[in-house]
C-alpha cells in the first residue's frame, strides 16, 4: 500500500483512479476549518480568489490520533504500507506518523509500516508517489520500492517562483523591506528545495516571463534522461503562466509524461497565487 498526504498535489483523479489511500492537513479558511483533500472540499479557483481579496488562511500539521487511525484501519487487515510524507523540513506532520507509527507496532507486533521522509513538497512529493506506485504496479516488493524512494527523493528537483513577494515575506522568508522594494522593481525571486527538504532563495530576476524562462533553464541544465521522465508542474491558479511553460518544455524535449496540477489550500497559503513550481529528476537538487 503506497500511502501520502494532501500536500502531494497528485491530480484527484490520478488519487481516485489508483486508489491511494492519503492523510488530509487542514486549511483554516474564511473562519472554517477544510481539510486538504485535492480540490474536493475548497475549490482551488474559489480558494486563491479568497486571497486575491485579502482573505488570510493559516494551516495545521496532521495530528498523531490522525495517523494512529489510519494505520490502525491497514494493520487489521496486514497490509504493508509505505508512508511517503511532507518534508520534516517545512511541516511536523512526519513527526506525527512516525510517533503514531511507534504506537500501532505496540498494539499490532506483525504490522509493517515504513514511513519515509520525502524531503519534498508539492508535486515534488508527488513524484516520488507516482514512481513508488509504477513500481507496486510492476511488481515490486516493498523493501524494493522503499530503498528506490530512498536512494532517489533527493534528486527530486523543485524550482519554483512567486508573483507576490507578501506571501514569502508573512512567511519570515523575507524581509518587509526586501519585500517592498522587490515588488517596485517587479523583482520575482527563484527558490528551490534544498537537500533537508526546506524552501532556499537562490536568485532573483526582473519579471514574471524571465522568471518562469528560468525555471525551464534549470531543467535543461539539470534533468537525467528526459525522455523517459514524467516532469510535473504545480501553480496557484495561473494557468496562463503554466501553459507558457510548458510550451517552452514541449519544444526543448520530449518527456513520458507532464503532470499539471493546482496547488493545494495548505501549501497555497504559504506560497500565494501566482506560484509556479517545476520538478523532475536530476543527478541531484
Amino acid at each position: 500500500m503506497i500511502m501520502t498526504d494532501s500536500s502531494s498535489d497528485l491530480p484527484l483523479g490520478y488519487i481516485e483512479e489508483n486508489n491511494i489511500p492519503f492523510i488530509s492537513l487542514t486549511c483554516h479558511f474564511k473562519g472554517k476549518d477544510f481539510v486538504d483533500d485535492f480540490g474536493k472540499t475548497l475549490d482551488y479557483h474559489e480558494f486563491y480568489e479568497a486571497i486575491r481579496a485579502g482573505e488570510m488562511p493559516s494551516t495545521s500539521q496532521v495530528n498523531v490520533q490522525a495517523y494512529v487511525d489510519k494505520f490502525r484501519e491497514y494493520a487489521k487487515e496486514g497490509a504493508a504500507v509505505i508512508y511517503i510524507g511532507f518534508s520534516s523540513g517545512l511541516s511536523g506532520s512526519l513527526q506525527s506518523a512516525q510517533i503514531a507509527r511507534k504506537t500501532i507496532l505496540d498494539e499490532y507486533k506483525q504490522a509493517d509500516i515504513t514511513v519515509i521522509d520525502s524531503k519534498s513538497a508539492s508535486l515534488g512529493q508527488g513524484l516520488l508517489v507516482y514512481y513508488a506506485h509504477e513500481l507496486l504496479k510492476k511488481g515490486a516488493v516493498k523493501d524494493e520500492i522503499v530503498a528506490w524512494v530512498e536512494e532517489n527523493k533527493l534528486k527530486v528537483n523543485h524550482w519554483f517562483t512567486v508573483d507576490s513577494l507578501e506571501h514569502l515575506k508573512r512567511g519570515g522568508r523575507i524581509s518587509g523591506t526586501a519585500a517592498a522594494v522587490g515588488s517596485i522593481l517587479n523583482i520575482k525571486p527563484v527558490l528551490k528545495v534544498d537537500d533537508e527538504g526546506k524552501l532556499t532563495p537562490v536568485t532573483k530576476v526582473q519579471g514574471r516571463k524571465k522568471s518562469l524562462r528560468v525555471l525551464a533553464d534549470m531543467l535543461e541544465e539539470r534533468i537525467v534522461n528526459p525522455e523517459e521522465q514524467v516532469i510535473a508542474i504545480s501553480h496557484g491558479d495561473c494557468i496562463e503562466d503554466v501553459n507558457f511553460l510548458e510550451n517552452i518544455l514541449r519544444e526543448k524535449f520530449a518527456c513520458r509524461e507532464i503532470i499539471i496540477n493546482q496547488i493545494g489550500p495548505v501549501i497555497g497559503s504559504h506560497s500565494g497565487p501566482g506560484t509556479l513550481a517545476l520538478f523532475f529528476m536530476g543527478k541531484t537538487r
